[in-house]
């Protein structure tokens, strides 16, 4: 039996760089909706979203990566995510493509806890282009 060491993973840019979400976690992805401001939270929690009549937090990943702002677009999208049962959103400037990314292809030697407050998991490689992953249940730490 071949053993597959392919992992599926959305592909999503923040300013130039692409990052990478495990297919597993994403529930869908939607076009910019109205989002609702909670007062006190986070200044990287955008707020929250009514979708399909669940109530879903939104989470700004520039600001939680601090990446400079910048103003949604046509392209921005939120990707949500099932993270230990519980929907997050993930805004983002667009969502280009899935890939798969075989295991071999990823460099996870690189990254430490320190690295980025753990937010990456490793740097996959797909010819030329690299794809920094991230890890969805760091994104939610405080």
């Amino acid at each position: 039996m071949v053993e597959n060491t392919q992992e599926r993973y959305v592909i999503f840019k923040l300013k130039n760089e692409f990052y990478g979400i495990n297919i597993n976690y994403v529930q869908t992805i939607e076009k910019m909706i109205e989002i609702t401001r909670v007062p006190k939270a986070n200044a990287y929690v955008k707020g929250v979203i009514n979708l399909r009549g669940e109530i879903v937090p939104v989470i700004d990943l520039r600001k939680r990566f601090n990446v400079e702002s910048s103003d949604y677009d046509k392209d921005s999208r939120i990707i949500v995510n099932k993270i230990d049962d519980v929907l997050v959103g993930f805004v983002v400037d667009s969502v280009t493509e899935v890939k798969e990314i075989d295991q071999d292809n990823i460099d996870y030697s690189i990254v430490d806890e320190g690295f980025n407050d753990g937010f990456i998991k490793g740097i996959g490689k797909i010819d030329e282009q690299i794809i920094i992953l991230i890890d969805v249940n760091k994104v939610l730490d405080n």
